[in-house]
């Protein structure tokens, strides 16, 4: 691959590559490490002919992420991570700055699995279902069913917790 094409696929996917990480673990440091190793691995192994580049580096990401997410499992427990307290960079202040995008994202991590994967892709993310099946190994149909339960699942919870809808 070509710095030139490195490049253009850097500045112009680091963000939303970073903000779907971000989804996942909820670390920064972790998410900056994942991201740059996604980008790695795009110099060492991505043909220029590859016709979806952005959905490959989101499975790249997402796949990264899985596998140091099972390495860490041996080392700490999970619900430790979770209760480590995070700091969210000013990226993420900087998108979820209005009342309602901060509460959606909310809704979003209470969630779980692959509808909150679904969802952020489809909206963070900004990818097309058949995009997104693509990326999690899913049929369009699929996701479209998940999209459908995780959007319910959402309006539940914000019902739920008082947030006008």
């Amino acid at each position: 691959m070509d710095s030139k094409l490195l490049k253009e696929l850097y500045s112009k996917y680091y963000r939303e590559l970073y903000l779907y990480i971000y989804s996942l673990c909820r670390n920064r440091e972790i998410t900056e490490d994942l991201v740059q190793e996604t980008f790695l691995k795009a110099i060492l192994s991505l043909p220029q002919s590859h016709t979806n580049m952005r959905a490959w580096l989101y499975m790249v990401a997402r796949n990264l992420y899985f596998n140091f997410a099972k390495r860490e499992k041996s080392k700490v427990d999970i619900d430790q991570l979770k209760e480590m307290p995070s700091q969210e960079p000013p990226m993420i202040e900087h998108i979820i700055a209005n009342e309602n995008r901060r509460l959606c994202f909310e809704a979003l991590q209470s969630l779980g699995g692959i509808k909150k994967e679904v969802l952020i892709l489809q909206y963070f993310g900004g990818l097309s279902q058949k995009e997104i099946a693509a990326v999690l190994h899913l049929t369009p149909e699929n996701v479209r069913v998940l999209s459908f339960r995780g959007k319910k699942e959402l309006k539940k919870f914000m019902e739920v917790h008082g947030y006008d809808i």
